[in-house]
Protein backbone atom coordinates (compact mmCIF):
# COMPACT_ATOMS: atom_id res chain seq x y z
CA UNK A 1 0.00 0.00 0.00
CA UNK A 2 3.04 1.98 0.52
CA UNK A 3 4.38 1.57 -2.40
CA UNK A 4 0.55 2.80 -4.49
CA UNK A 5 0.93 5.64 -2.28
CA UNK A 6 3.91 6.39 -3.83
CA UNK A 7 3.25 5.80 -7.65
CA UNK A 8 -0.12 8.02 -7.35
CA UNK A 9 1.69 10.31 -5.64
CA UNK A 10 4.63 10.17 -8.62
CA UNK A 11 2.31 10.19 -11.20
CA UNK A 12 0.20 13.29 -8.91
CA UNK A 13 3.20 15.36 -9.58
CA UNK A 14 3.80 14.84 -13.13
CA UNK A 15 0.17 15.61 -14.09
CA UNK A 16 -0.29 17.89 -11.67
CA UNK A 17 -3.43 16.30 -11.37
CA UNK A 18 -5.61 13.09 -9.76
CA UNK A 19 -4.28 10.39 -12.21
CA UNK A 20 -7.54 9.30 -11.75
CA UNK A 21 -9.52 11.31 -13.45
CA UNK A 22 -7.53 12.79 -16.13
CA UNK A 23 -4.67 13.80 -17.47
CA UNK A 24 -2.78 17.24 -18.79
CA UNK A 25 -0.12 15.85 -20.33
CA UNK A 26 0.47 12.62 -21.82
CA UNK A 27 2.97 10.06 -20.87
CA UNK A 28 5.03 7.88 -23.96
CA UNK A 29 5.47 4.30 -23.97
CA UNK A 30 8.23 2.92 -25.74
CA UNK A 31 9.38 -0.64 -26.82
CA UNK A 32 12.33 -2.61 -26.24
CA UNK A 33 14.13 -0.92 -28.78
CA UNK A 34 13.16 2.44 -27.32
CA UNK A 35 11.07 3.39 -30.29
CA UNK A 36 8.11 5.54 -29.08
CA UNK A 37 4.96 3.42 -29.50
CA UNK A 38 1.79 4.62 -27.68
CA UNK A 39 0.87 6.80 -24.92
CA UNK A 40 -0.91 7.33 -21.77
CA UNK A 41 -3.84 10.16 -22.08
CA UNK A 42 -6.78 11.64 -20.10
CA UNK A 43 -8.57 8.78 -18.17
CA UNK A 44 -5.79 6.58 -17.68
CA UNK A 45 -6.40 5.39 -21.94
CA UNK A 46 -3.63 4.13 -23.88
CA UNK A 47 -3.22 5.12 -27.32
CA UNK A 48 -1.18 3.71 -30.17
CA UNK A 49 1.02 6.11 -32.11
CA UNK A 50 -1.44 6.18 -34.80
CA UNK A 51 -4.28 7.73 -32.48
CA UNK A 52 -6.37 4.13 -31.65
CA UNK A 53 -7.71 3.65 -28.40
CA UNK A 54 -6.50 0.01 -27.58
CA UNK A 55 -6.13 -0.49 -23.73
CA UNK A 56 -6.91 1.55 -20.44
CA UNK A 57 -5.29 1.27 -16.78
CA UNK A 58 -6.93 0.63 -13.52
CA UNK A 59 -5.25 0.94 -10.26
CA UNK A 60 -4.40 -2.59 -8.66
CA UNK A 61 -3.81 -3.21 -5.10
CA UNK A 62 -0.13 -4.31 -5.25
CA UNK A 63 0.81 -1.10 -6.45
CA UNK A 64 0.55 -0.56 -10.00
CA UNK A 65 -1.77 -0.89 -12.44
CA UNK A 66 -4.04 -3.34 -14.35
CA UNK A 67 -3.76 -3.00 -18.11
CA UNK A 68 -6.87 -3.86 -19.54
CA UNK A 69 -7.90 -4.15 -24.10
CA UNK A 70 -10.95 -2.22 -24.40
CA UNK A 71 -12.61 -5.39 -25.79
CA UNK A 72 -12.29 -6.37 -21.68
CA UNK A 73 -8.53 -9.05 -21.59
CA UNK A 74 -6.38 -8.13 -19.35
CA UNK A 75 -3.54 -7.70 -21.08
CA UNK A 76 -0.35 -7.03 -18.36
CA UNK A 77 0.40 -4.36 -15.46
CA UNK A 78 2.27 -1.66 -15.59
CA UNK A 79 4.37 -1.42 -12.43
CA UNK A 80 7.59 0.41 -11.79
CA UNK A 81 7.34 2.43 -15.07
CA UNK A 82 7.47 -1.19 -16.90
CA UNK A 83 4.91 -2.49 -18.52
CA UNK A 84 5.00 -6.33 -18.31
CA UNK A 85 3.38 -9.29 -19.62
CA UNK A 86 1.54 -12.62 -17.99
CA UNK A 87 4.54 -14.01 -17.83
CA UNK A 88 6.70 -11.51 -15.81
CA UNK A 89 8.61 -10.26 -19.07
CA UNK A 90 8.75 -6.40 -19.97
CA UNK A 91 6.91 -5.56 -23.20
CA UNK A 92 7.03 -1.60 -23.16
CA UNK A 93 8.01 0.94 -20.73
CA UNK A 94 7.91 4.59 -19.76
CA UNK A 95 11.12 7.41 -20.68
CA UNK A 96 12.39 6.57 -16.43
CA UNK A 97 12.56 2.52 -16.94
CA UNK A 98 15.30 3.28 -20.05
CA UNK A 99 19.27 3.35 -18.69
CA UNK A 100 19.60 5.31 -21.60
CA UNK A 101 17.41 7.86 -22.87
CA UNK A 102 15.11 6.47 -25.75
CA UNK A 103 14.97 7.83 -29.22
CA UNK A 104 12.81 11.02 -30.02
CA UNK A 105 9.35 10.82 -30.21
CA UNK A 106 7.50 11.33 -33.79
CA UNK A 107 4.34 13.50 -34.23
CA UNK A 108 1.07 11.83 -33.04
CA UNK A 109 -1.84 10.92 -35.37
CA UNK A 110 -5.28 12.85 -33.91
CA UNK A 111 -6.56 10.51 -31.15
CA UNK A 112 -9.81 8.47 -32.29
CA UNK A 113 -13.26 8.10 -30.63
CA UNK A 114 -12.84 5.40 -27.49
CA UNK A 115 -14.74 2.68 -27.45
CA UNK A 116 -17.16 1.37 -25.02
CA UNK A 117 -15.28 -0.83 -22.56
CA UNK A 118 -16.40 -4.40 -22.29
CA UNK A 119 -16.82 -6.26 -19.04
CA UNK A 120 -13.53 -7.16 -17.88
CA UNK A 121 -11.77 -10.51 -17.07
CA UNK A 122 -10.65 -11.34 -13.87
CA UNK A 123 -6.95 -10.27 -13.63
CA UNK A 124 -4.16 -13.13 -13.40
CA UNK A 125 -2.14 -13.47 -10.28
CA UNK A 126 1.28 -11.54 -11.46
CA UNK A 127 4.08 -13.45 -12.25
CA UNK A 128 7.66 -12.85 -10.84
CA UNK A 129 8.67 -9.84 -13.08
CA UNK A 130 12.11 -10.88 -15.02
CA UNK A 131 14.78 -8.18 -15.95
CA UNK A 132 14.19 -9.76 -19.93
CA UNK A 133 12.13 -8.63 -22.71
CA UNK A 134 9.55 -10.18 -24.42
CA UNK A 135 9.74 -11.41 -28.09
CA UNK A 136 5.88 -10.22 -28.52
CA UNK A 137 6.14 -6.68 -30.09
CA UNK A 138 4.74 -4.34 -28.06
CA UNK A 139 1.96 -3.30 -30.15
CA UNK A 140 1.12 -6.10 -31.31
CA UNK A 141 0.93 -6.55 -27.25
CA UNK A 142 -1.48 -3.52 -27.16
CA UNK A 143 -3.83 -4.07 -30.07
CA UNK A 144 -4.86 -7.81 -28.51
CA UNK A 145 -7.00 -5.03 -26.84
CA UNK A 146 -8.26 -3.47 -29.51
CA UNK A 147 -11.90 -3.50 -29.19
CA UNK A 148 -13.37 -6.55 -31.79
Amino acid sequence: MKYLSAIIFFVSIIFNTNPAKSFTDEITLFDSSSQAVAYIAEELTIYLWSGNPVAYLEEDNAGGFHVYGYNGKHLGWLVQNVVWNHNGKAVGALREGFKDPPNSEPFKSFKQFKPFKAFKEFAPFRPIFTKSWSDTPFKLFLLRGASV
